[in-house]
């Protein structure tokens, strides 16, 4: 008996369980990545020494810092990315199929509208992670009311917003384009319907994009979001600003510290998410909870070896 096309509900559960799988499995490495991007001058000696120090003074959920902001949104924020894409495309071209270069648009567009969820929950995370187990360590949410509290919504909550948007719109103009361009050559050779690890590899392609796209502007992000104190100049200047700062400190290196892990994290997350949205809008052979909880599955168990493997490799 041939399975319905899926509800928004289960589109929704599905692809919130592969986004909670993600944030599980790569909070570990984030952490090192951030903290990597963020750390004063000569904290640090190197990602070993971030890891060592890291489980040595502050304990082994000390790599979990800052997960409980983006598992609480990232329902919102992967429902929000994906609408837009779709709702981009449709406003692009009223024709399904389009180039390359049209998905690329659309992705941008998509990620400028995710910028106004990303934001927020990449700042809330982003200062938990570079709390270093002092006494004064805070918890997310004395960081949310502090934040409030001194700066309010534009320069506290939203903190970051414009060098997110930056980020956000040529990354996700490669991640889709990547995924897109590597699916339609699967179907070239098993048609239409192609199988679930040809999606996991076109996602991982998609990811790998991603990083190669904006990962200067997500080291700038950091650093902004991490501040005490907010910008106070012009968007384009304290971007500019915070350029100059990264290369007089490490050299043009130091705008890609980082990136090596990012992108093994990334090959399992974004494979995994793009396999279960495919699979919720109705182009698998089960049904989308069921895919949702098997991509979970398969995210959190298989892939945990290289998410830990990211951690002893370096940024």
């Amino acid at each position: 008996m041939p399975i319905p096309y899926t509800s928004t509900s289960n589109d929704l559960i599905a692809g919130s369980f592969g986004g909670a799988a993600q944030v599980l499995v790569g909070q570990p490495l984030d952490t090192i990545k951030t903290r990597a991007q963020t750390a004063p001058k000569g904290l640090f000696k190197g990602p070993m020494d971030i890891l060592v120090r890291t489980l040595r003074k502050e304990g082994f959920f000390a790599l979990y810092k800052g997960m409980a902001s983006p598992l609480l949104g990232i329902a919102g924020v992967n429902s929000l990315l994906f609408a837009s894409y779709a709702a981009s495309k449709r406003v692009i071209s009223p024709f399904p199929e389009l180039s390359i270069q049209q998905i690329a648009l659309a992705g941008g567009m998509a990620g400028f509208a995710n910028a106004v969820l990303a934001s927020p929950v990449e700042m809330f995370k982003v200062r938990m992670q570079g709390q270093y187990g002092a006494a004064t360590d805070q918890r997310l949410r004395d960081v949310a009311r502090e934040m409030w509290r001194e700066w309010g919504l534009k320069q506290g909550v939203m903190r970051g917003y414009w060098v997110t948007v930056a980020r956000e719109i040529p990354a996700y103009a490669g991640f889709y384009a990547a995924f897109e361009f590597s699916k339609r050559q699967f179907q070239a050779r098993y048609g239409k319907q192609v199988p679930v690890w040809a999606l996991l590899a076109s996602g991982s392609m998609g990811g790998i994009a991603y990083w190669l796209s904006c990962y200067p502007l997500d080291v700038i992000k950091s650093r902004i979001q991490l501040r005490s104190t907010p910008p106070a100049s012009r968007p384009w200047s304290y971007i500019n600003a915070e350029l100059r700062t990264v290369v007089a400190e490490g050299g043009f290196a130091g705008l890609f510290r980082g990136l090596t892990p990012s992108l093994l994290r990334s090959i399992p997350a974004a494979g995994s998410t793009f396999a279960a949205y495919e699979l919720t809008r109705g182009k698998g052979r089960d049904s989308s909870y069921r895919f949702g909880v098997i991509i979970c599955r398969h995210d959190f168990f298989s892939f945990a070896p290289v998410e830990f493997l990211r951690e002893s490799t370096g940024v």
